[in-house]
């Protein structure tokens, strides 16, 4: 068994083995908080638009691709047609995405933000950056390359290099 690290106090296993003892409760729970807070600053700068989470992932993602089509966005989501539709037409109402007719076939939709889209992502994106920035400095040198390969580790291993040349191929690469 691999050796015990201290956490918050109480000692926890990194091994194969710590997966049949008790479920890890501290992480699961820091996890959901941290989230919670990290979506939070976001949630409040979307709720003066009348948009959602939703509406923020489908935009991130339209704002990070251009051109990034409905089929290739309902697979890196992983939601339904049904629930993308929704908040689609809500960002194309308000006049924060653009659907053009495809390059190459004319039949798939190409998803754009608008400049009044681009400019909400780069808001929201700095609202977050700010508070990975802060948890970064906090926790010192190293901290952004560990937290990196620690979120990789996460993502079921099968989709890791998918996810990865995904983030790469954002505007400006992966930073």
């Amino acid at each position: 068994m691999a050796e015990p690290t201290r956490m918050g106090g109480r000692a926890a296993t990194s091994s194969a083995a710590a997966r049949e003892e008790a479920p890890l409760y501290e992480l699961i729970e820091l996890l959901f908080f941290a989230y919670r807070d990290f979506v939070g600053d976001a949630d409040r700068l979307l709720e003066t638009f009348g948009f959602g989470r939703a509406h923020h992932r489908v935009l991130h993602f339209v704002s990070r691709h251009p051109g990034l089509t409905i089929a290739a966005l309902l697979d890196i989501l992983k939601i339904t047609k049904q629930s993308l539709n929704r908040v689609l037409k809500e960002l194309l109402a308000k006049n924060f995405i653009d659907a053009r007719a495809g390059a190459t076939d004319r039949r798939h939709r190409q998803l754009y933000a608008t400049e009044a889209g681009e400019k909400l992502a780069r808001d929201l994106a700095k609202l977050q950056t700010r508070r990975f920035a802060a948890a970064l400095d906090e926790v010192g040198p190293g901290a952004k390359a560990m937290a990196s390969t620690f979120l990789q580790a996460m993502i079921d291993a099968p989709e890791r290099e998918r996810v990865m040349a995904l983030i790469a191929s954002g505007r400006g690469g992966a930073k």
